[in-house]
């Protein structure tokens, strides 16, 4: 990785330095193409920074197919661990060797005649075209009603977790129940901590059904290949990802086999009063709604399995361990030995710098596959930006690669349509 001098005046300017940024660059050096690459912290910052102890990876390491630099180790079927994702992740950021500028915030994005200008904390510079990569997850988003909970009671956000030895003695809300929700209450209650998890809407999926890898399964049907224009498909690049675990080899989260093992779940929350937590009494509807999707993905595999005529395991839907016997209203945190609150309720972009009209009427960018409405503006490493794949190791560099393409075809265009303007 180099840190150029600064410019007055680029090709492209890449925002964002993490594996969809890093992807951009490689094909842009590619190309041949001089650019920029703005990161306001440090390279892959959230991969080295903003994950427990005992993270790893939720789809199966062959799934890590960033720009030629695919998965080369002995366990193509495991889940690698925090140590070596970062040396992946390290790895990768050696070989793309972007010019970066580190520590370099872009506070301003605006069209500035037929160029677009970016101010940033390292000085002005224009460009002729802009690639987004910022992601959705730039600030941890916490609901305001934290603001009520009782001043003794720890709060931090699930990019802050690392272990339960880093919270203090006593009983955990978890509040949230998506990937890293329903992975951290799991640590802590493999810890031994006493733990509520607060339940949203997130559906599940098996780790492992008939024999293989859910995600084996699904890739021979062909579910990563479907774009987001799928009938259907729009409202994917908003739905929550499915929870399950590679932990210890992978294995499937059953929230309801925790709550036999003592976790304390509620329904959604819906507030914080006197000392107390307020929850929608939605708890069974969510354990429910889950369960539906777990046993969808499922029925699918079986269907795959019966018209293939492929010899494998038998499989039967999830019956529930277990049910709730009432749903609860209210917990009081002193009164249950509260001491730690762990917002696991995501995260929200920051696209506040962004000056152009290439938003819709939720501050979402209109694109198709990354291609905004204004010419030359493109975004890249958000969930569903095309497939199911995007917004991660798999199809980032596919996305980053098609990206690219369109800004090396537009500025071939452009450097002909001047040729032929001087000629005349």
């Amino acid at each position: 990785m180099t840190t150029p001098f600064l410019k007055s005046h680029y090709s492209a300017v890449v925002i964002g330095g993490g594996q969809a940024g890093l992807s951009a660059s490689h094909y842009l050096k590619g190309h041949g193409i001089d650019h920029v690459v703005f990161e306001k912290k440090t390279v892959a910052h959230k991969w080295k920074n903003e994950r427990w102890d005992a993270f790893c990876l939720v789809t199966p390491n062959w799934q890590c197919q960033l720009p030629d630099h695919p998965y080369d180790g002995t366990e193509p079927h495991g889940f690698m661990v925090k140590d070596e994702i970062l040396a992946y992740v390290d790895r990768f950021v050696k070989k793309v060797d972007a010019p970066v500028f580190e520590q370099t915030s872009v506070t301003s994005l605006e069209k500035h005649g037929d160029l677009f200008r970016l101010a940033t904390s390292a000085g002005a510079v224009t460009a002729d075209a802009v690639v987004i990569a910022t992601s959705l997850y730039a600030d941890p988003a916490i609901p305001r009603a934290g603001e009520r909970l009782p001043e003794d009671i720890m709060q931090i956000h699930t990019a802050a977790y690392r272990s339960a030895d880093h919270l203090p003695e006593g009983g955990v809300i978890v509040v949230g129940s998506g990937q890293s929700g329903c992975q951290i209450a799991e640590d802590l209650h493999l810890a031994g901590r006493k733990v509520h998890l607060v339940t949203g809407n997130a559906p599940r999926c098996a780790r492992f059904y008939r024999g293989r890898d859910v995600v084996d399964w699904l890739s021979d049907i062909g579910q990563y290949d479907i774009t987001v224009e799928h009938d259907g498909m729009t409202k994917k690049k908003h739905d929550t990802n499915h929870y399950l675990t590679g932990r210890d080899g992978g294995r499937d989260i059953d929230l309801r086999k925790f709550a036999l093992e003592g976790m304390a779940l509620y329904g959604r929350m819906s507030g914080v009063a006197a000392g107390r937590m307020l929850f929608e009494p939605n708890l069974k509807a969510n354990l429910d709604g889950a369960d539906r999707v777990y046993n969808g993905i499922n029925a699918l595999i079986d269907r795959h399995i019966a018209e293939k005529g492929i010899d494998a395991p038998a499989g039967s839907p999830y019956v529930p361990v277990w049910e709730p016997e009432a749903e609860i209203a209210e917990l009081d945190l002193k009164a249950e030995g509260i001491t730690s609150v762990i917002w696991a309720t995501g995260f929200s972009p920051d696209w506040s710098f962004v000056g152009l009209p290439i938003f819709d009427g939720n501050a979402y960018p209109v694109h198709r596959r990354g291609v905004t409405v204004v010419d030359g503006v493109y975004v890249l490493g958000l969930p569903w930006l095309w497939t199911w794949g995007s917004g991660r190791f798999l199809s980032v560099g596919r996305d980053a690669e098609h990206v690219v393409e369109h800004l090396a075809a537009r500025r071939s265009a452009q450097t002909s349509s001047l040729k032929q303007s001087v000629s005349a």
